[in-house]
């Protein structure tokens, strides 16, 4: 097998997936799950004339939320990232002796002998010892890397794109029709975006596809219980 045949093979990984597949992913679920349970909540409230609105206003307040959120959280780690990597050239410059050796013991606790570490942590250093710090050290690769605006963009549209689902089931005929309406269409949902992340991610299916159907089910049960509450309280 030739060396090209192994880079086409080794395009099957997810790994590079992993910067915006955790945003999307949590995007859509809380598009649905949070819609939904607002959307019952004021439904089991008894609440009709303001459903619509309700979920309208739930849907662009939450992909705000979640892409404001999601940049200033991915944003954190870049921040880390470049505060190592600073850190990390300053040490070079120190001690390129004893980060020469630091680097020799990570391969020989990899398994290689002490000369082959060496004579590897060498010509690491020649190339570029601040990649191979960064790389074998602190693990930091270029297809790991945090990607705020990436991951922002993700998150909006996937919360946008969750929360109409839920939404859909406001136009039921009546409050009774609307509220069981809106739990079949998440449910609809959550299945969709389990098997849709487990294929993405390129995991079995089952498992994940369940904890998000049992999660957002606990989720939407809890905010009707309080929409009930709250329509006992106000009689």
């Amino acid at each position: 097998m030739s060396l090209e045949d192994v880079y086409q093979r080794n395009l099957q990984h997810r790994t590079h997936r992993a910067g915006w597949l955790r945003a999307a992913v949590l995007g859509a679920n809380d598009g649905l799950v949070s819609t939904a349970s607002l959307m019952i909540g004021v439904a089991a409230a008894g609440k009709n004339d303001f459903l619509i609105t309700a979920g309208l206003a739930g849907i662009s307040a939450g992909a705000m939320s979640m892409a404001v959120g999601e940049y200033v959280s991915v944003r954190s780690q870049n921040d880390v990232e470049e505060s190592d990597r600073l850190l990390e050239i300053a040490h070079l410059a120190a001690d390129p002796e004893g980060e020469l050796l630091e680097l020799q013991e990570i391969y020989i606790k990899r398994g290689l002998s002490a000369e082959l570490a060496m004579t590897v942590a060498v010509e690491m250093h020649k190339v570029d010892p601040l990649a191979a710090h960064l790389r074998d050290e602190l693990g930091q690769h270029p297809h790991t890397k945090a990607r705020p605006v990436q991951a922002a963009i993700a998150s909006a549209l996937s919360f946008t794109a969750g929360g109409f689902i839920p939404f859909l089931g406001a136009f039921a005929p009546n409050l009774g029709a609307k509220a069981w309406s809106i739990v079949a269409f998440t449910i609809i949902g959550l299945v969709f975006t389990g098997i849709i992340s487990a294929r993405t991610a390129g995991s079995k299916v089952l498992a994940p596809t369940l904890r998000v159907i049992i999660g957002g089910c606990l989720g939407m049960l809890i905010t009707a219980g309080i929409g009930q509450l709250a329509n006992v309280s106000g009689i």
